[in-house]
């Protein structure tokens, strides 16, 4: 990839990190020609509650799943950052390095962008960046503008780009919706399997579970 191709950046508790966030990573980063996918866990997540475990690990076992993969890159500034982590201020450092040319890609799924209009200083994130919505299957996306409030519409309805590789025209401001294969595996299961003492083998990376096993996290 040229230096010049976007940036996709990809945050969440990783609580644990598991094969769904890393299978979306994987293919929003080749549908989009990203040039790399930052996996930033969060710190202190505004949106909801607070991790099950410290920073660091939650550090440690997304650097243990993404090694190998070189679009992949973790990206350690959300959970350094006093106070909550806000997508606003992310942007606005990584657009602060890499340059007002530069296309910076979000990736939000599909629920998390109906709630956008919630967001810290939501109108201006567009300012900062693309925001690819990652598209589950069954999901009707003809039906979204049912449940998103009036504001989100209108920006939706406004910035809609039909074509996913539009992101590498311009710096930031559109949106794109990206089909993607989703799995079916939640953090929230994982904790709880863990916790009755159940294998969640091949629901998240070997290195990781080792992790947790070594660490006696969530049990």
């Amino acid at each position: 990839m040229s230096s010049s191709a976007p940036i996709g950046v990809l945050g969440g508790t990783f609580d644990p990190i598991h094969h769904g966030h890393l299978r979306l990573a994987e293919e929003l980063g080749a549908t989009l020609r990203l040039d790399t996918v930052r996996l930033m866990p969060s710190g202190t997540p505004p949106h909801r509650a607070a991790p099950q475990v410290a920073a660091e690990h939650r550090l440690a076992m997304t650097r243990l799943a993404t090694a190998g993969n070189n679009r992949f890159q973790v990206d350690e500034r959300e959970m350094r950052r006093a106070g909550p982590g806000y997508s606003y201020d992310t942007l606005s450092d990584l657009r602060a390095e890499s340059g007002a040319a530069r296309p910076l890609v979000l990736i939000v799924g599909a629920d998390a962008f109906l709630e956008f209009a919630t967001w810290h200083r939501w109108h201006e994130i567009f300012g900062l960046a693309h925001v690819a919505v990652a598209h589950r299957p069954g999901f009707p996306v003809e039906r979204w503008s049912e449940r998103m409030p009036q504001p989100l519409a209108r920006e939706y309805s406004a910035r809609l780009m039909q074509q996913p590789l539009a992101v590498h025209l311009t710096p930031a401001g559109g949106i794109v919706v990206v089909p993607f294969t989703a799995l079916d595996i939640s953090a929230t299961a994982i904790r709880d399997m863990l916790k009755a003492g159940a294998s969640p083998r091949y629901l998240l990376p070997d290195a990781v579970l080792d992790y947790i096993r070594a660490h006696r996290l969530y049990s």
